[in-house]
């Protein structure tokens, strides 16, 4: 770190859009700026994204970060990445283009590959081994749906042509020279969720790729979550990247959730709630996931469970864009509170199947209770109360599996912004909810992480100096209000099961 460096950068590379964020030695916040990119859907299940345009706007948004604070280059100490996580892409060593777009982790077509790997001898090994149970939200099953649809691919690989990455590989690879001497690397958290990574040696495991024949000339190498990767030749040049994260470890990290018991939940596009375990990995009998939550060089890894929801600010999207009862997103707040409930109506958004505890992939979205009653405002309601209940499905869970119950939830995201959503949260949760003064957790994270590898912040008890409280919301809703709202909407999920089924229709070719 040189004397001038003031400031870290985090480029938080997300679902819908790619960020730069600059904080302070306090960890607040004094620029960003944001570009979002195309969300391709070319088939009913498929979601897809270009990396080359990705790529594109973390260059267009470095500077402009920059610009808005008044900053050089040289006032930056380091660049840390957090990413949307299990998002594949496969690119050529040589001219650094993708081969195909980016599978992003929306994307269902890998369900018949998943039930086949679910059915066979092997599904027991993924559990044991990297601690996932087989699901088309992981990354290897998309990389092996690319290897077996892109012509060529699979001998390319072999042949050590390619190169395989979830989006901080990718953006680090170009960042530090591309096909130049880029340096391809990926972080414990993200190669937690490929499937393909022993989560007790945090090494890739030879067996799961064998299960899945993945080349391992693809494989980028594994890395600490906060460490020096390399200097930026491009972008920031000169300055190092000094960490990268999963995205939703990152917003744990950020929400400098370090102790055994600690939680917080992200809502964003989808919503993501996850438990610090310690150094254990702790095995979930209600449908939750065991993952790493970060890995800093030279200490035991840390693990977590988690809870992921598919479907939580991507529901306001849909309100938004898909139905237009709204122009905004911020407007779904004023629409709902027009009414006091929502007039019986339910709506679950499994577009893409239920996540976590269900993990249900047969699952779509269903809209139930409507009545001639019923107005947009009820609905609006109704979007809002769908991730309240999804939360509360997911700590459900985990107070099952913990033995222990929530007394408190940490949360962040460009959703902690609706105050009646973050009141209906603690409400169906029974417990206070707090959000911090920068509720930016994941791009702090990485920031953290990026500072700790540089020597600007000495150490996580630091990191928890800079923690602020901004708003609580305390629970207000009787518990047979509560208790009558959790069985319609588990009448509500039913609804939504088995609805894909065998003989429907083909998928277009």
């Amino acid at each position: 770190m040189t004397g001038r460096a003031r400031y870290v950068a985090a480029i938080d590379q997300g679902t819908t859009s790619t960020r730069c964020l600059i904080f302070d030695h306090a960890g607040r916040m004094v620029s960003v700026a944001q570009h979002e990119h195309t969300q391709h859907f070319p088939q009913p299940g498929w979601a897809e994204h270009d990396a080359t345009e990705i790529w594109g706007n973390t260059l267009r948004v470095l500077p402009e970060a920059l610009s808005v604070a008044g900053l050089e280059v040289t006032d930056i100490a380091s660049v840390g990445i957090a990413n949307q996580r299990e998002t594949t892409v496969v690119w050529d060593r040589s001219t650094g283009r993708p081969v195909a777009r980016a599978i992003t982790w929306q994307d269902t077509r890998t369900s018949e590959l998943v039930r086949e790997m679910n059915r066979g001898p092997q599904a027991a090994l993924f559990q044991e081994v990297c601690g996932l149970t087989p699901a088309g939200y992981f990354a290897a099953p998309r990389l092996r749906w690319l290897l077996d649809h892109v012509p060529g691919l699979q001998r390319r690989a072999r042949n050590g042509e390619l190169a395989f990455g979830t989006i901080e590989s990718w953006l680090i690879w170009n960042l530090t020279g591309g096909p130049h001497g880029g340096v391809h690397i990926t972080d414990t958290t993200n190669a937690s969720r490929t499937m393909l990574m022993d989560i007790r040696s945090l090494s890739w495991d030879q067996r799961l790729l064998d299960a899945l024949d993945i080349p391992v000339e693809l494989l980028p190498e594994i890395r600490p979550n906060a460490q020096v990767y390399g200097t930026c030749t491009v972008g920031l040049p000169g300055v190092p990247i000094g960490g990268a994260f999963g995205d939703q470890q990152a917003a744990l990290f950020g929400q400098t959730c370090f102790a055994e018991g600690e939680a917080k939940c992200t809502y964003g596009t989808g919503a993501f709630l996850l438990l610090n375990t310690g150094n254990t990995i702790t095995p979930s009998s209600s449908g939750l996931l065991s993952t790493v939550a970060y890995a800093l060089e030279g200490q035991p890894p840390v693990y977590a469970t988690e809870g992921s929801i598919a479907v939580a600010g991507a529901l306001v999207q849909w309100f938004r864009d898909a139905l237009e009862m709204i122009s905004s997103a911020p407007e779904i707040e004023t629409l709902a509170l027009r009414v006091e409930d929502n007039g019986g109506c339910y709506i679950v958004p499994a577009f893409a199947g239920l996540f976590a505890p269900r993990w249900q992939p047969d699952a779509r979205g269903v809209v139930v209770g409507l009545t001639s009653y019923v107005t947009k405002a009820h609905l609006a309601r109704a979007v809002l109360e769908a991730t309240a209940w999804q939360t509360c499905e997911v700590v459900e869970a985990m107070n099952a599996d913990s033995g222990t119950a929530f007394t408190r939830l940490r949360v962040d995201g460009g959703m902690t912004s609706n105050h009646l959503l973050m009141q209906m949260v603690s409400d169906v949760l029974a417990v206070p909810v707090e959000r911090p003064l920068v509720s930016e957790s994941v791009s702090l994270g990485a920031a953290y992480a990026a500072g700790l590898a540089v020597g600007y912040w000495p150490d996580l008890e630091g990191l928890r100096d800079n923690w602020r409280s901004a708003a609580v919301w305390e629970p207000s809703m009787s518990e047979p209000v509560r208790r009558r709202g959790r069985a319609a909407w588990d009448r509500a999920v039913e609804r939504t099961l088995r609805w894909e089924v065998d003989d429907a229709p083909p998928v277009r070719a």
